[in-house]
């Protein structure tokens, strides 16, 4: 057989293998790793997130515009900075997720296109072979016709298949430069989410110290109160020892609340009034729903078992480092700081004999005796490995806070 025989079957036979092993090729591979469903299932939330942020943010915005008390206003106001916050911190989360999940797919296809290379190289190594030899330089060798019309022929049924096998792999590299693309359009959306944050953040720190400035002048006496938490807070053997001392101390302050003050002397013709039932006012104040205190992935939920074996009493949720930390409702700070082995807590009391417990916290922007409204920032996320643990409690007793979510 002639050199130029031998040649033409190489270029066949590579031919042939760069055929087979492309057309075996599958033609997608479906992201169905547990990263990829995690990361679907974060941008789920966070968007969700960042809708309600917003939504609640152009409610209070709203209220505070028509709002004809200046103190209610300030609270406000001081709620809608701090969804505004939480909103640019849904956004963040939103873009991260959405990165993660292309690039994913970017590693994905490059791991397709890489099984891809060693056959593609082939076959187009034996097109170009086939293509060098001119059909009339092949007729003056002995031998060399017979196998170069074989081989054309072949050639001929085989491009078509070939181009449409191909078809998905040059739509892969369309689909590589449009994710391309998309990653530097969700970096760019990160960026602008990151400047929105830092600037809401300084309006909110600013916001809640005047409210805390505010609130200590309004009370005056706020200070001895604190100090009696503080107290307390030692006295107490563990954290629930504490917030049932608190509960009781609520409880007899919304009792002298609702009763009514000395009578006035009726005068002739004047008819007094009949007292108010004692609790009516806590009634009709008593919140039905509460917010989560942050916004982040809920790590471990309402009564699930813990790594001591015992039931949780509420939510731990997974925040970003130094996220905002927000009041579930309107009520009255009777602990703000710090207590051991629980970093910063705030304990909130509410109309209606219900309790919240916020823990983890790395800062506190609230001060006891402060009133809040719902959405009211209290303070930051710790910045290393932040975990905040929210508990809601009616009448002492700890409640799943996820049926009375807003």
């Amino acid at each position: 057989m002639t050199r130029a025989a031998l040649a033409c079957l190489a270029a066949s036979g590579a031919l042939a293998f760069g055929f087979h092993a492309l057309v075996a090729q599958p033609s997608t591979t479906p992201l169905t790793s547990e990263e990829a469903v995690d990361a679907r299932e974060a941008l789920e939330i966070a968007r969700q997130q960042q809708r309600n942020a917003r939504s609640r943010a152009e409610r209070l915005e709203g209220q505070a515009a028509q709002s004809r008390e200046a103190a209610q206003q300030a609270l406000q106001e001081a709620a809608a900075l701090a969804a505004r916050v939480q909103q640019a911190e849904a956004a963040i989360a939103a873009a991260e997720a959405e990165l993660s999940l292309v690039e994913q797919q970017r590693k994905a296809l490059d791991a397709r296109l890489a099984e891809r290379r060693e056959p593609l190289a082939r076959l187009t190594g034996a097109l170009q072979t086939m293509a060098s030899r001119p059909l009339a330089l092949s007729a003056l060798q002995s031998g060399s016709l017979r196998d170069v019309v074989h081989t054309r022929a072949v050639l001929a049924s085989t491009v078509p298949v070939v181009r449409a096998r191909t078809a998905s792999l040059r739509g892969e590299l369309d689909r590589a430069r449009a994710l391309e693309i998309e990653r530097a359009g969700v970096l760019a959306d990160r960026r602008e989410a990151e400047s929105r944050l830092e600037s809401r953040r300084r309006d909110v720190i600013a916001k809640a110290e005047q409210e805390r400035i505010l609130a200590r002048q309004a009370l005056g006496g706020a200070n001895r109160e604190a100090e009696l938490a503080v107290e307390l807070a030692e006295q107490a053997r563990d954290l629930d020892g504490l917030v049932g001392r608190l509960e009781s101390d609520a409880a007899m302050r919304q009792r002298l609340a609702s009763l009514d003050g000395p009578l006035p002397r009726p005068t002739d013709g004047q008819a007094v009034a009949a007292p108010r039932q004692p609790g009516s006012s806590a009634s009709r104040n008593s919140p039905e729903r509460f917010l989560l205190p942050v916004s982040g992935r809920v790590a471990e939920g309402f009564g699930e078992a813990g790594a001591s074996g015992g039931r949780a009493s509420g939510l731990a949720i997974v925040p970003r480092p130094g996220a905002q930390v927000v009041s579930p409702a309107a009520g009255r700070v009777s602990f703000a700081g710090p207590y051991e082995g629980f970093g910063r807590i705030v304990i909130l009391e509410h109309d209606g004999e219900w309790t919240s417990l916020v823990t983890g916290l790395g800062q506190v922007s609230v001060e006891v005796g402060q009133s809040v409204t719902a959405g009211s920032p209290l303070g930051l996320a710790t910045q290393g490995r932040p975990r905040i643990a929210f508990e809601l409690r009616r009448n002492g007793r700890p409640v799943n806070p996820l049926d009375f979510q807003r």
